[in-house]
């Protein structure tokens, strides 16, 4: 049920026994955990020494500016620059978005990453956190391009991960770091930012992560603790059958319903089947305010378990995979030369 992070680029003792605890369903690991990639994959075949499947290990390898591992894997450009590229030739867009996906899943399963947390499908309006992850601010082209990174994921093997519902694109403030508050209505939602949300639900997208985002008109708690949006309308409206995974217990904007134990709680009341900890500073009182709470039942898990993965080496001698970056490099390219 818990995805923790852990501090450094190889397991401690006190890392095992976290990863030990029943309750931890997973880890997501971060820039601080990466060196190189023959070390981010002797730490992963550590973490699965360490707790045997069904585990998850996790990742944001979204690109652009959130890009975990960087050295030794390919540049990937931000998706904004995808919905750039649509305005100019749609095909292409479409192309890139499949593309995109498909490098980045497919590096990521190589070295035994489960999940990355992608793709981004809120909309481009000017949030702090969001920015150029998003992308466009329209959610009809947000969710076509949103399709066809699902598409590319799976044919490398990744289940994916919509985010951050119900839409975190369209509020100013950094949930990281302050509270958020969206004061639409949920009529004025369903036309806008929930567009690529319902139609990557249709798509069969295996999960879906909570925004920390207050939509007072909807519901007076944030989006992740709130039934009336898990379970009203993602699960009862929407039809989503996958796993809702609570966005980081550390950031800010988590913090208005109390502490740790608290914001745990408040998070399985709602509906969530999984719930990061990024923070190592959070980890072990965060399993031990969720020891009573049950696991994420295997079954449910292993729907976000990587299935094919080729070695680094097959996937390396791929003259597909080379075109696929030659273009993705272009987007950046293109875009340094417009600006």
């Amino acid at each position: 049920m818990l995805i923790i992070g852990i501090p450094g680029k190889t397991l401690t003792d006190a890392d095992r026994r976290q990863l030990a605890a029943p309750q931890v369903s997973g880890v997501i690991l971060f820039s601080r955990n990466f060196d190189s990639r023959d070390q981010v994959t002797a730490l992963i075949d550590d973490i699965r020494v360490a707790r045997p499947e069904p585990f998850l290990v996790c990742v944001d390898q979204e690109g652009g500016p959130v890009q975990r591992f960087r050295e030794g894997f390919t540049r990937l450009p931000a998706l904004a620059r995808i919905g750039e590229l649509y305005e100019r030739d749609e095909p292409a867009a479409i192309r890139a978005a499949e593309e995109h996906a498909w490098v980045m899943a497919s590096e990521m399963r190589a070295i035994g990453i489960d999940i990355s947390f992608a793709p981004v499908v809120d909309l481009a309006c000017g949030n702090r956190a969001v920015g150029e992850r998003a992308f466009h601010a329209d959610p009809q082209i947000t969710s076509e391009l949103s399709q066809a990174y699902l598409r590319g994921m799976r044919l490398a093997g990744m289940a994916a991960t919509i985010k951050h519902f119900p839409g975190h694109g369209t509020v100013a403030e950094d949930t990281h770091f302050d509270m958020a508050i969206d004061p639409r209505p949920l009529d004025e939602l369903r036309a806008s930012d929930l567009v690529p949300f319902a139609d990557a639900v249709a798509s069969g997208a295996e999960a879906v992560m909570m925004a920390h985002v207050t939509y007072p008109a909807v519901d007076a708690l944030a989006a992740g603790y709130s039934r009336r949006w898990i379970e009203d309308v993602l699960r009862g409206e929407l039809g989503f059958r996958g796993l809702v995974i609570g966005d980081d217990i550390g950031m800010a904007a988590a913090e208005h319903v109390g502490g740790i134990g608290a914001r745990i709680a408040a998070h399985l009341l709602a509906g969530c089947d999984l719930l990061l900890a990024c923070s190592p500073a959070i980890v072990d009182e965060a399993i031990l305010a969720s020891a009573h709470a049950p696991p994420c039942e295997d079954e449910r898990l292993a729907l976000l378990q990587g299935t094919v993965a080729q070695t680094w080496d097959a996937l390396t001698d791929n003259p597909q995979r080379d075109r696929f970056i030659a273009r993705l490099a272009e987007l950046d390219h293109d875009n340094a030369a417009r600006t």
